[in-house]
């Protein structure tokens, strides 16, 4: 098992990256593919059921999937998992199936990754129903301020969509927000985590060694709850 080391770039949501020195990355596996983690040095893992990939004949079978699998130590979160009115199966299997790998969570004491499109009401919901221990990361994330700060008063973390946050106007959003909720992430996009650190470190005023302190104490903060 491998955990990012003081002076490392975290690329917090990352689909088939490749380590390098000094930066580390979290690989999120989703169930359908069945793929197995591997102790690689500089990677550890999510592993959960994306919205997109759900079925009303395949659901019952990814949620054994994720059951059994998340016990793996290489395994350090539950995700992405969440909801996307744009692209998926039906609302009420969505939610259904987010809110089983949520207790998946609590039981395991592993935080999730959140894949959240236009459907925050349906979050916010599941969020007040079952009062998670673990926290949320909400990977991708473009809001406004308003929302937020909606995500963040109920103990949410923030990775931000790469495209938005290496645009000038992110800046403005960025200086609102407490910097002890945020990450960085590249999706696996043609996109190197350095430039991102770069771009937001200047947004911020701050050194970039210590954007990668505050990153590394939010990660250790959202990995244990």
């Amino acid at each position: 098992m491998y955990f990012p080391q003081q002076g490392d770039y975290i690329d917090i949501h990352v689909h088939g990256g490749t380590p390098a020195s000094g930066i580390f990355i979290l690989e999120s596996l989703m169930a359908h593919e069945e793929k197995i983690p591997a102790n690689t040095p500089g990677v550890a893992y999510t592993y959960g059921i994306h919205p997109w990939f759900l079925t009303e004949d395949n659901y019952k079978q990814l949620l054994l999937s994720v059951e059994s699998s998340v016990s793996n130590p290489e395994i350090i979160a539950i995700g992405e998992a969440g909801f996307d009115r744009l692209r998926g199966p039906s609302a009420k299997l969505q939610r259904s199936v987010f809110e089983e790998q949520i207790y998946i969570s609590e039981k395991i004491k592993k935080p999730v990754v959140i894949h959240c499109v236009r459907a925050w009401e349906e979050l916010l919901a599941v969020h007040k129903k079952i009062r998670p221990e673990m926290p949320w990361l909400i990977h991708g994330f473009r809001g406004n301020v308003e929302l937020a700060a909606q995500l963040l008063s109920k103990g949410m973390f923030l990775s931000f969509w790469f495209d938005f946050v290496l645009r000038p106007e992110s800046g403005i959003l960025l200086r609102t927000l407490p910097t002890d909720r945020i990450f960085l992430e590249t999706d696996g996009a043609e996109v190197d985590i350095r430039t991102i650190y770069d771009k937001v470190a200047t947004d911020l005023r701050l050194p970039a060694d210590e954007l990668k302190s505050i990153i590394l104490k939010n990660f250790n903060r959202w990995l244990t709850g």
